[in-house]
């Protein structure tokens, strides 16, 4: 096989032109791929220079679109070369969003690695049968494959001046209100102490004993990201896509669950029912109820959500581990860690639910610690907010419930501990004005 059979088996003409037509599309996409992909990568050199010409448009500040493009190939005298608007029009076309831009700058590079291998490989063999002694041809084998390896690594370093403008950007854009300092959840309370809200890269973590109503708490979390126009995927892996469905209307149109489960609804019921389902319908929010997803289904899923904001899984215990050995702290661990990269890769918020261990029933308060994290202490490790919940106190014939919300870890924010109203006939929860504190507690002045 020659040696241009060999390169051309080792590229992707779809990735690069899906790079490619992502930033014609989005150009802030253009962050989560210039520490990967360098105009070298490109096995087309059409593709190469069109990737310049982008680069010059987006690091000059300017908008980059299909006719700044065309101009700045003019101005480079390549624009015929490189098929003109035509094949320009095409590549913005050829994809739906810039969501999985990061995925085919990877493949990319990894062709381009490749390829680099292969001469490498040839120019090794070219050496060991020059004239000369095995030491200088060992030396220079070795330096080309040093090489070889700094240019695999991803991200280079920055100078802290270099990180600190960047910075000083962002403090700019949210003392103005050009962005917000994060995305808000139902309960403003929990906002503040998250400084702003949930982040795009963060892992959050929520746990509570069975029947605490983690789950109906995270989807009004859910609910309330998507009616801010967050894109939001619920994964159920305990609960039907139906039975959510039931609680979203429940909660949406405050009408009683057990109503919605009997059909016996009064005319305001319907009414309200029908006015929730087309607000629900208007909403991103895409609910998945396989069972016994591994990391990989998750990644798959995520993917598959065009501009995914948030990804919620309900719960960690009962997603399938990818080990043998029936080692389930290390598939939790491996879980976790997954995760966490997963919300760094894709820059979304990821909100794992958990069960915790039975010792927090044994103590007289159920208010549960670090410690009480069932199956690893990855979790907590890995997690970027931990929050508990817990029962405080039930009032017959309210259908009201006190619970307890605790953040007992936080990397950008406080710790603190927050009531809850739960209404459960109609899957509402609100702040609350209730002290949670049991009653031995030393009293002092809530500062949230």
């Amino acid at each position: 096989m020659s040696g241009d059979d060999i390169e051309a088996g080792h590229w992707s003409r779809e990735a690069e032109q899906s790079i490619l037509g992502g930033l014609l599309l989005d150009n802030r996409a253009f962050e989560r791929v210039r520490n990967v992909l360098q105009g070298s990568d490109f096995y087309d050199a059409t593709h190469a220079d069109i990737w310049g010409a982008i680069c010059l448009d987006i690091k000059s500040g300017r908008a980059c679109d299909v006719i700044t493009v065309f101009e700045q190939l003019q101005r480079m005298g390549k624009a015929e070369e490189c098929g003109g608007l035509v094949y320009l029009n095409s590549l913005a076309q050829s994809v739906p969003s810039a969501a999985n831009i990061r995925r085919y700058a990877e493949i990319v590079q990894e062709h381009a690695a490749q390829r680099t291998l292969i001469a490498h490989a040839d120019e090794s063999l070219e050496i060991a049968q020059r004239p000369g002694t095995v030491d200088a041809k060992l030396e220079h084998m070795l330096s080309r494959l040093n090489e070889l390896q700094r240019k695999q690594v991803r991200k280079l370093p920055q100078t802290i001046a270099e990180i600190a403008a960047a910075r000083l950007e962002h403090y700019t854009a949210l003392a103005s209100g050009e962005v917000a300092p994060g995305w808000r959840t139902c309960i403003p309370a929990l906002s503040r102490l998250l400084s702003g809200g949930f982040r795009p890269g963060g892992f959050y973590v929520l746990a509570a004993r069975p029947s605490v109503g983690k789950s109906s708490f995270a989807q009004s979390l859910a609910t309330t990201f998507a009616a801010d126009g967050l894109p939001t995927a619920f994964l159920s892996l305990e609960m039907a896509d139906s039975e959510l469905a039931d609680r979203g209307v429940s909660s949406a149109g405050q009408i009683s669950y057990g109503a919605l489960m009997t059909g016996k609804m009064t005319d305001a019921d319907w009414s309200r029912a029908t006015d929730a389902m087309e607000r629900l319908a208007g909403l991103p929010l895409y609910i998945d109820d396989q069972p016994g997803l591994t990391l990989r289904d998750i990644r798959i899923k995520a993917r598959s959500v065009k501009g995914l904001k948030v990804l919620v899984i309900d719960y960690l215990q009962l997603c399938a581990g990818a080990r043998r050995d029936g080692n389930r702290n290390a598939e939790i661990e491996e879980l976790s860690r997954g995760l966490k990269q997963l919300a760094k890769e894709l820059g979304i918020a990821v909100l794992a639910l958990s069960q915790l261990n039975r010792d927090v029933e044994k103590r007289q308060h159920k208010r549960p610690t670090l410690s009480d994290l069932r199956d690893s202490g990855a979790i907590e490790q890995d997690a970027d907010v931990v929050m508990f919940m817990w029962s405080v106190r039930e009032f017959e014939g309210e259908g009201r419930r006190i619970i307890g919300l605790g953040v007992d870890k936080n990397r950008q924010g406080r710790l603190g501990e927050i009531g809850l109203d739960f209404f459960g006939d109609t899957q509402t929860w609100r702040e609350s004005t209730a002290d949670i504190r049991p009653a031995t507690a030393p009293r002092h002045k809530d500062d949230l």
